[in-house]
């Protein structure tokens, strides 16, 4: 019998992420994450129209404080 990966967790290993594979792990909607990289809140690398998130992006957005918005 053979064990599944959740979907929520990226390959072990990863030092980068997809946008999707950091919406899965961090638990917010896509609109957050392009949000957080469009106020560059969240740095990433592009290479032509891949964008991905460094795993240390995450792991010190994670980390820092954040003032929450208020509508």
């Amino acid at each position: 019998m053979q064990t599944q990966t959740l979907l929520t967790e990226p390959k072990t290993g990863t030092i980068a992420l997809s946008k999707r594979e950091a919406v899965r792990m961090l638990g917010i909607s896509a609109g957050t994450v392009d949000r957080l990289i469009a106020l560059k809140e969240l740095p990433v690398r592009c290479w032509g129209r891949r964008v991905l998130i460094p795993r240390s992006s995450l792991e010190s957005f994670l980390r820092d404080d954040h003032a929450t918005q208020t509508v």
